[in-house]
């Protein structure tokens, strides 16, 4: 872990375990914490195996996602992961988001809710992005794709840092800000393991024992395709591809 990540923020709630590889993120009324990788790279592969707070944690966001607004303030790009915490009952939501040249005002969230619950034990989350277009995947099954068009101005391909980040997002997380963090339950603890980050992006398909031929410069193929299919037919609850109230003519990719 060391070799590659450094603590961010929040120093005494960010765990590192005896393995040498793996870490607990913790959000307590004192703080959040988050740590980051040393080194930025410009397309490439990251994932993480993470196990998410369990029970109550309405409120808790819990991140893994690529940035530089560190560098580029006023024009960063960003790919996230983000983990919306529930009241017991509620399926757990998993938000992703892409950010290019600082269209922030833009966003483009999209909203899933997992076929499983996170906080039970480890799963796998993974980025694959290059120039051609964007992959989320859980458990190596696609979840979102944004692929490159040649009208996207805001496509991200600025050198980013790999980030994770647990902190109190009680005023949008849960319900839209309807339950709040109650720190009465505290600590919040997020795990992650298995880090990994490659920056050439056809090392996933090597390691994952996935055919070349199912990862097209202009899209998933074959079973991956299929697979993403299912999850945006079964899990997708929001994309912003359909919301015509914030987007009444659809962004390019759309």
């Amino acid at each position: 872990f060391r070799d590659v990540y450094s603590i961010l923020w929040g120093h005494s709630n960010a765990n590192e375990l005896e393995d040498g590889k793996s870490i607990q993120l913790v959000l307590d009324r004192h703080s959040g914490s988050g740590f980051k990788s040393k080194e930025a790279f410009q397309g490439g592969f990251f994932s993480a195996s993470i196990k998410l707070p369990s029970n109550y944690t309405a409120g808790v966001v819990t991140a893994f996602y690529a940035s530089n607004s560190d560098k580029f303030p006023d024009k960063h790009d960003e790919i996230d992961f983000e983990f919306l915490g529930v009241v017991p009952g509620m399926p757990y939501v998993l938000q992703t988001n892409v950010y290019g040249n600082g269209s922030v005002r833009t966003g483009r969230e999209e909203r899933i809710r997992l076929w499983f619950d996170p906080s039970l034990e480890f799963h796998r989350y993974s980025v694959l992005w290059n120039q051609h277009h964007i992959v989320f995947f859980v458990d190596d099954v696609p979840i979102r794709q944004m692929i490159k068009t040649k009208e996207a101005e805001d496509y991200p391909w600025k050198p980013m840092s790999v980030l994770a980040t647990i902190w109190d997002g009680s005023n949008w997380a849960t319900s839209g800000g309807k339950f709040p963090v109650d720190y009465n339950r505290a600590p919040f603890v997020a795990s992650f393991t298995n880090l990994k980050l490659f920056r050439d992006s056809s090392v996933y398909s090597i390691n994952d024992r996935i055919s070349e031929a199912e990862f097209g410069k202009q899209g998933l193929r074959g079973t991956q395709k299929s697979r993403l299919a299912w999850v945006r037919r079964k899990f997708l609850s929001y994309t912003y591809c359909n919301d015509k109230m914030r987007y009444p003519k659809p962004l390019p990719e759309c």
